[in-house]
């Protein structure tokens, strides 16, 4: 068996305000989109590479403090590469992401900044400085 493909299903009640942030906001260009029956509406998002990122505890605990100094991410967190964090943060958050942290240099050496964004979505925007 060969895995082809990550897609992360959000639901988010507010759909319009979700979308416009991740394809507007974001600029993740829009590669799918259907309607169906009682007004369902879905968009699939091109999000570039698709990785799935496991950590245990303490690895979890460890960047959320590098990143925002305490413990906030839930269970699962998105996080999305930029060119430049700074710009995507600007862009974040005028399109209606709250920031939790802005852009931090880890350990790793990346600029990564965290977000609250439309749809419940906890969110990290990371820059490559590597």
């Amino acid at each position: 068996m060969t895995v082809r493909q990550l897609r992360l299903v959000v639901h988010a009640s507010d759909y319009e305000g979700a979308l416009t942030f991740f394809r507007d906001a974001l600029g993740m260009p829009q590669a799918e989109a259907y309607s169906g029956p009682g007004g369902a509406e879905v968009a699939i998002l091109d999000a570039g590479r698709a990785t799935l990122e496991i950590c245990n505890d303490a690895q979890v605990d460890y960047i959320d403090e590098v990143e925002v100094g305490r413990r906030v991410a839930p269970h699962f967190r998105v996080a999305l590469e930029v060119d430049d964090c700074a710009d995507a943060s600007a862009a974040a958050e005028a399109g209606g992401a709250m920031p939790v942290a802005p852009p931090t240099l880890t350990p790793w050496v990346s600029l990564n900044a965290r977000f609250d964004a439309p749809g419940e979505v906890h969110l990290t925007l990371f820059e490559e400085r590597a």
